[in-house]
């Protein structure tokens, strides 16, 4: 028996006034009702004449109102019988209702993490927690607001204006084959590196490069050489892999290749950035670097070369990077677009000997399929139309300046508490402290001051060294590299013992004993 149609709801009030059609008043008021409760699910409507006649629209208005509810899932039209509230309800689909309490449990006994994801739980990822704008001195941060974005964007339009087909469909897991060209042109001019376009594999950063090396070179167990102090990143990556870490010291040289021969002779792999070491800044030199081939050829060694901002060069010519010495196709060479471009671009690469080509990318499309085809166009684009190397140029002036700047606060203010020196490449110095002093501390006291410096000691595997502070001085201008030094003199003035007025200029005093005890490392008197 058919049901009895719904007699006209006395809440279906339309506003003849309102600037809204009075289908659409209609179409609001009953989808209204239905999403409420007061049309019932199952519910038959009246026929379209006899709810216009009650209403006293027009019934091509109330055809109009049911087709949307139709097309949209609340009614549902019987041949006939008439139409009905639909039994299920459009916007029941788009969610779940749960009664149950969805906060996690406990995990079970016997499924907590792999060891691998041991590893990577147990590595310190970042010392940056603040993501907002950069400031003093945060360290590996470009000038982001001197990036050409005019240019960037209006190759970015011009590229979505005119997509090719392949390059919104699955792309090829090595990278877009234009930029993978340019990368190679590039590399070839600026760093001497000995490739061709075959060889470079595009990834998401030099992160993701030195984790696709670490799986597709190492297995759990093997020995692998790092520079002690080091990079963090590089370190987790490694250590994920299950690899066996053996950190090696750094001097004036780079790192000391003697000393991984005495301890590792047999390791399967050493991570290094010969060009500017991360973070002491030095370069290593030719003599290192041959000892270091030298002793990869003998013992099937691979390299990794970390060269993360070596473009950044500021006497002399550019330095040849270790790959170009490499005749035995043993050095991984590892790039990326962060430190010259912008870092939330993510993209990088790897330019891998001719023979783990084929296994470098077969990792990479397991790992994510491909990288963004359409950022890596634009890529393409700004590097072939000269902007990369115009903006390289600028860079380069433009952080030589900063450098200058920051190394005159340091010796006007910070005189007898922090001692940096010029660096002939990077994006950032080491100031050191007075022998003794905790770093660790000094950058607590920097941070309450607004200034980020992270402490050498966070980069050591093993204690002890002499205490410094990371300055990054690309990502801030003239003006608050200035207000940075006043900041950092205050907190390492107070420390010491030294006081500082408001025209920056230092005063003294005798120091007490609690001025002279900072974390429970003294620092030196003030002067």
């Amino acid at each position: 028996m058919a049901k009895k149609a719904a007699e006209v709801p006395v809440w279906i009030s339309l506003d003849p006034s309102s600037e809204a059609p009075i289908y659409r008043q209609l179409y609001e008021r009953m989808r209204g009702g239905i999403l409420s409760g007061v049309l019932s699910a199952g519910a038959r409507l009246p026929s379209t004449r006899t709810l216009a006649a009650e209403l006293g629209v027009s019934r091509a208005t109330v055809v109009t109102a049911f087709g949307q509810l139709l097309a949209e899932g609340y009614l549902e039209g019987k041949v006939g019988s008439g139409t009905y509230v639909a039994g299920s309800l459009p916007d029941d689909l788009l969610g779940v209702r749960v009664e149950q309490d969805l906060r996690p449990g406990p995990v079970p006994s016997g499924r907590g993490l792999s060891l691998r994801g041991t590893l990577l739980a147990a590595t310190p990822t970042t010392i940056v927690r603040d993501r907002g704008s950069s400031r003093a001195f945060r360290p590996g941060v470009p000038a982001l607001d001197e990036f050409p974005y005019g240019v960037w964007r209006r190759i970015s339009g011009n590229v979505w204006r005119r997509p090719q087909e392949a390059m919104l469909g699955y792309g090829d897991p090595a990278g877009y084959w234009t930029l993978r060209e340019e990368i190679s042109a590039h590399l070839r001019a600026a760093r001497a590196v000995r490739c061709v376009p075959e060889q470079v594999i595009v990834v998401s950063g030099s992160q993701q490069a030195l984790d696709l090396a670490s799986r597709v070179l190492l297995d759990p167990g093997d020995a692998v050489w790092v520079e002690d102090p080091g990079y963090m990143g590089a370190r987790g990556a490694l250590s994920g892999s299950g690899a066996r870490l053996v950190p090696l010291p750094v001097d004036e040289e780079g790192l000391v290749v003697a000393a991984g021969i005495e301890r590792e002779p047999e390791a399967r792999l050493v991570c290094i950035t010969p060009s500017h070491q991360y973070p002491l800044g030095v370069t290593m030199s030719l003599a290192r670097r041959l000892e270091l081939l030298g002793w990869a050829n003998r013992s099937g060694a691979w390299v990794i070369e970390d060269d993360y901002d070596s473009e950044y060069r500021y006497t002399g010519r550019p330095l040849e990077a270790l790959q170009g010495l490499d005749g035995e196709g043993r050095v991984v060479y590892v790039g990326t677009f962060s430190k010259v471009l912008f870092p939330a671009l993510r993209l990088g690469y790897l330019v891998v000997p001719p023979d783990l080509v084929g296994a470098f990318t077969a990792a990479r499309e397991l790992t994510d399929r491909h990288p963004p085809t359409v950022e890596q166009a634009v890529l393409a684009e700004f590097i072939a139309q000269g902007h990369f190397a115009r903006h390289l140029r600028r860079m380069r002036a433009l952080y030589a300046a900063r450098q200058a700047t920051l190394l005159e606060g340091i010796s006007r203010q910070l005189s007898g508490l922090l001692d940096a020196s010029p660096a002939g490449s990077g994006m950032h110095l080491v100031g050191w402290l007075p022998e003794g002093a905790d770093d660790r501390e000094a950058s607590r006291r920097a941070a309450k001051q607004g200034v980020e410096a992270p402490p050498i000691s966070l980069y050591r595997t093993h204690p002890g060294g002499r205490g410094g502070l990371m300055l990054g001085y690309a990502a801030v201008d003239e003006a608050g590299i200035r207000d940075g030094v006043r900041r950092l003199a205050k907190a390492l003035g107070e420390a010491s013992g030294v006081r500082y007025q408001a025209s920056g200029k230092r005063c003294t005093r005798k120091p007490s004993v609690e001025d002279a005890t900072i974390g429970g490392e003294g620092f030196s008197g003030g002067t």
